[in-house]
């Protein structure tokens, strides 16, 4: 259980923080919450909301900031596209159990020709030549699929909001990623062995996607009178929104 826990905090990815949180466009898909929310962590959430916010002005910003200028953006999209690429099980897989074959069977082709034709995933030609794109699944978006509720919200450190069914699709998505030890006894496409080499490429992936949203968290700050009411109810609107496609 340690090991699943330090893995599951550690590693997927850093960059959920600016996945969920970063990746949003406020202004088009917000709107205010028509019923109360039950959020009995709401004291811990606060908190934490809080330490995450400070990680990421004082920390993982000046990191960023400090990798941009010395890291081209034409070397900088090549590893997005290399760790997207290597995330391809699951992708593949929550599509498959979403039934959605026509999107796994793009991600299955997406993998094979970006692999090989590709260099190794660092260019995309599924996209560029074939028209292929990206089908993002995960395995919360599969358990809201089977009807699972969200249950109550969560702040994780460092990765940001998330909820109770959420958390246990990220114990699952920990599992069949291949930038995690987690589940290596079980998966032998594991790249890292060790939890300091799950963190240390979950560190990589995250600045690297940080890279290309710089100045966006400090605008979605400027929007919120409560930052965290305000980042739990866009997290779970658009969590909501994404299983419903």
């Amino acid at each position: 259980m340690k090991k699943i826990i330090f893995s599951m905090i550690l590693l997927l990815n850093f960059s959920l923080l600016a996945e969920e949180i970063q990746s949003i466009e406020f202004s088009d898909e917000f709107k205010e919450p028509k019923t109360e929310i039950f959020d009995p962590l709401s004291g811990y959430n606060r908190v934490m909301t809080s330490f995450n916010d400070k990680v990421y002005i004082y920390v993982f910003d000046p990191i960023t900031r400090g990798y941009v200028a010395v890291m081209p953006e034409v070397a900088r999209t090549g590893l997005s596209n290399f760790f997207d690429n290597l995330l391809f099980p699951i992708r593949f897989i929550n599509n498959l159990l979403q039934f959605k074959f026509q999107n796994s069977a793009e991600e299955l082709g997406r993998f094979l020709v970006n692999s090989t034709f590709g260099l190794l995933g660092f260019m995309d030609p599924a996209k560029d030549e074939l028209g292929w794109e990206q089908h993002k699944e995960d395995f919360g978006q599969t358990l809201g699929f089977y009807g699972v509720g969200p249950g109550f919200h969560i702040v994780l450190p460092f990765l940001g909001p998330s909820n109770l069914r959420d958390t246990v699709g990220l114990v699952a998505n920990t599992y069949v990623s291949p930038l995690s030890n987690f589940g290596d006894s079980d998966l032998k496409y594991k790249i890292p062995n060790n939890d300091e080499e799950t963190l240390y490429i979950g560190f990589g992936q995250y600045i690297n996607a940080n890279s290309f949203r710089l100045g966006r968290y400090e605008s979605i700050k400027k929007d919120a009178i409560d930052l965290y009411p305000f980042l739990r109810d866009v997290y779970e609107q658009k969590r909501e929104n994404e299983i419903k496609e």
